[in-house]
């Protein structure tokens, strides 16, 4: 991803830290993500990159530090902005794909409905189109049009992580956050979703955080790398350098874990 045609990154992130009482969630973290640019957080269990996730997308409030979104032209706080203006922002500009898909569906309305909130949050009325938009969204993440009345609850997990897909990128939003999207899934039902998330991504110019323990999902997915130890950022840069050439030693270790698998 080039930045050169971007005179300005979508996202800056100075100093945040997130710390529960004396235990340090993560701690002085500051980057930057630029327009259609996909970011990893890697790193093991505990290593904070869950917690700089919610961090980043206004779940939790951080201890020290900013998040600064480009919203109209001008960059926002997103921590000082209105709750409903935050929310709003959630439901339109921003997209979550959590790792559990129930965490991000209404089990008890249709796959149809699922996608169609996202797109009334944004201001869509029609029901006709709002159908139309539906039943391409299911095309595009390989669910069936005959499901679109279905309930979630009556989907396999990688159906229902498809179906979470497309109701996160059915309103276009400009940045999504991902909490290990593959995690819980069978190696077969990985592969697929990954092809899909990286065409999908690619395609919509989508900027991405995906936070992940695979290095192999990191390597597929990301552009840039941010590996995590212990709430600190120990090594950052493109991904295929960090991976084939890592300096620290704790990035060292994880690789060479990958490569003894």
């Amino acid at each position: 991803m080039s930045h050169d045609l971007q005179t300005e990154p979508l996202l800056e992130v100075k100093n945040l830290s997130r710390h529960y009482g004396a235990r340090i969630g993560c701690e002085d973290i500051s980057f930057s993500l630029w327009p259609g640019e996909v970011l990893g957080i890697v790193g093991e269990s505990g290593s904070g990159k869950s917690t700089l996730l919610r961090c980043l997308a206004g779940i939790d409030m951080p201890t020290a530090g900013d998040v600064l979104f480009r919203h109209d032209n001008a960059f926002v706080n997103i921590f000082t902005l209105p709750e409903s203006t935050r929310r709003h922002l959630m439901r339109t500009a921003w997209g979550i794909v959590h790792q559990n898909p129930r965490d991000g569906l209404r089990m008890d309305v249709s796959a149809g409905g699922n996608i169609g909130e996202r797109l009334m949050d944004r201001g869509d009325r029609h029901y006709g189109s709002i159908r139309d938009h539906a039943l391409n969204w299911l095309q595009r993440v390989e669910i069936g049009s005959t499901r679109i009345d279905d309930q979630p609850r009556q989907f396999s997990g990688g159906m229902q992580q498809r179906l979470q897909i497309a109701r996160v990128l059915v309103s276009e939003p400009r940045l999504v956050f991902m909490d290990e999207p593959t995690g819980g899934l069978d190696v077969s039902v990985q592969a697929r979703l990954l092809d899909l998330l990286r065409v999908l991504v690619r395609d919509l110019g989508i900027a991405a955080v995906i936070v992940t323990h695979d290095l192999a999902v990191a390597r597929l997915l990301t552009d840039r790398l941010m590996v995590m130890k212990d709430g600190h950022v120990v090594e950052q840069g493109l991904t295929d350098q960090v991976l084939d050439d890592p300096h620290h030693a704790y990035t060292q270790l994880l690789a060479s874990a990958v490569l003894a698998a």
